[in-house]
């Protein structure tokens, strides 16, 4: 592994890449700490610490997303949130629009639009979420002297700190090591990972009542991790694939190539972490709505709220809060066979492999590919959600019972780490490949 690391920065082009990744990541984080002018930071860490003592970690998978910049309330605070938002928005827009879905279609400069409609969408995000942190609360004590002038210079800071972020992982993508956006998230995620683990030393290995029960505790915390992201890139890398040939065609009176075989690579998660995203955003939607009003927690909506929120699932005094995973679970089922079928249309798919004469083994072409294809389809999306389901409760299940309410660091996050991280190494070997040099994949 280090053998092929070296090989790779003899490269002077990966060099180069990697060092300007490296350059642009030190930039974000050294925006995740510059405040907003006028803003006081106290305020939110009270907030935060009163939330967690009402209504549990409710925000704590958006900090970590936003690699502690919301918590800070720095120029970062809205981090690439709302590009990924408006991303998910344009893929959906694109089945209500059929304008948007043929310009999909139409090659690079369809792309290039559809990135120009996001970008403006991006920006409209940001400066609404901006507004609604801004005037809610900056009128709670947020900004030091709450007006016009602060209010602007705060929706300004925050929109243009967004912005500013969707052009650096632009950036990265063009001049980088690819994924851009992906890694920017991924830096915000790791940057939480050292208060994480420091939670867990001092709730196991401090307070353990001897040197053994820490040393136990140690070997666990280590099992467990080491299996889940084990487990993960196994989700991640996970594919069925599907056999298809296709037949010679004639041409004239001569009969032009052989039979062909090829496969289809349908994804076992081919959703990725985007069913967890929505599941989580609708679940923490009420309770993040709740906290610009007065809400009495033991009033009926109230313990509605709570039941929503994961800190208060499984707690042997409270079994009835644990409702809620249960919904979570049904929402991150729903959401990966919805999300799966508007991004793999199984009769487009039939109807593209008869007009290029290809076939799968056994099955007729047209109507009947695209029955099989569907079948197939379910039962791969069921084992997918199966999978993220574990990936996401197995957190949940272990804050509940062990009373771990402070962690940021969720499955939604192991996924996503995991996921950028064997793209980038994919993304670094073929490069490398072209020139002739091995992999990080290959001994």
């Amino acid at each position: 592994m280090l053998k092929n690391l070296q090989n790779a920065l003899k490269i002077q082009d990966i060099r180069n890449r990697l060092l300007y990744t490296f350059m642009m990541l030190v930039v974000i984080r050294f925006g995740s700490n510059l405040p907003i002018p006028g803003v006081d930071t106290e305020y939110l860490k009270n907030f935060f610490e009163q939330q967690r003592q009402a209504t549990g970690n409710a925000f704590g998978f958006f900090n970590a997303i936003t690699g502690g910049s919301f918590e800070q309330m720095s120029v970062l605070a809205l981090s690439i949130t709302p590009y990924i938002t408006s991303s998910i928005i344009m893929e959906l827009m694109t089945i209500a629009i059929p304008k948007l879905e043929e310009l999909q279609r139409e090659g690079e400069d369809g792309r290039k639009k559809m990135l120009s409609y996001t970008r403006y969408l991006t920006v409209a995000l940001a400066l609404i979420e901006s507004i609604a942190m801004a005037v809610g609360f900056g009128a709670q004590g947020l900004l030091y002297h709450f007006g016009p002038k602060s209010v602007i210079v705060s929706i300004a800071a925050m929109t243009a700190g967004s912005a500013f972020l969707m052009w650096v992982g632009e950036r990265i993508t063009e001049k980088g090591v690819g994924n851009g956006i992906s890694i920017v998230l991924l830096i915000n995620i790791i940057s939480s990972l050292p208060s994480d683990l420091g939670t867990l030393w001092e709730r196991f290995i401090v307070n353990s009542k001897s040197v053994a029960n820490a040393v136990v505790a140690g070997i666990i915390i280590l099992a467990a991790i080491l299996l889940m992201v084990v487990f993960v890139v196994l989700l991640c890398d996970a594919e069925r694939h599907i056999p298809v040939q296709y037949t010679a065609k004639m041409q004239g009176r001569r009969m032009m190539g052989g039979t062909q075989s090829a496969e289809i690579p349908l994804k076992v998660n081919t959703a990725g972490v985007i069913p967890v995203i929505f599941a989580s955003s609708l679940m923490s939607f009420p309770i993040v709505i709740a906290q610009f009003f007065t809400v009495d927690y033991m009033s009926v909506p109230g313990k509605l709220l709570a039941m929503l929120n994961s800190s208060n699932w499984l707690k042997a005094d409270r079994p009835v809060y644990s409702i809620g995973l249960v919904i979570y679970i049904v929402l991150i089922v729903l959401f990966a066979y919805f999300y799966t079928s508007i991004t793999f249309n199984p009769l487009e798919v039939a109807n593209n492999m008869k007009k290029s004469g290809g076939f799968i083994p056994g099955i007729r072409p047209g109507r009947p590919t695209s029955d099989y294809l569907s079948k197939l389809l379910s039962y791969v999306i069921f084992l997918g959600a199966t999978g993220l389901t574990i990936v996401a409760v197995v957190p949940v299940v272990i804050s509940g019972l062990f009373s771990i309410s402070s962690l940021s660091f969720t499955g939604n996050s192991l996924i996503i780490i995991v996921g950028v991280i064997l793209e980038t190494i994919k993304s670094v070997e073929s490069s490398m490949l072209v020139r002739n040099y091995k992999g990080f994949l290959v001994d």
